[in-house]
């Protein structure tokens, strides 16, 4: 999950909370479970230097997680050439 601007709202985001839910529907229909949750609220997705992106990556290489879902490809990240690379190479 993440938003790179602040809605003004004190603690989470509204955005945050709003993909949050999305993706928990989402899981519980397909019956899966989910084992972490990881946001960037505030960070621009054009930077890959996110403290939830670091903590993501770290859990996938150890196994630690064996799927990713997210509501769309633009919260993982904007720069779309790099979405590829870890989606085609890193997560394979």
């Amino acid at each position: 999950m993440r938003l790179s601007r602040d809605d003004e709202k004190a603690g989470e985001s509204a955005s945050i909370e709003h993909q949050r839910m999305l993706l928990q529907k989402f899981v519980a229909d397909g019956g899966g479970a989910i084992a972490e949750e990881y946001a960037d609220d505030g960070y621009s997705g054009t930077n890959f230097d996110r403290p939830g992106v670091k903590r993501l990556l770290s859990d996938a290489q150890t196994g630690k997680i064996d799927t990713i879902v997210v509501k769309d490809l633009s919260r993982f990240g904007r720069n779309y050439i790099q979405v590829g690379q870890y989606i085609e190479v890193s997560f394979t």
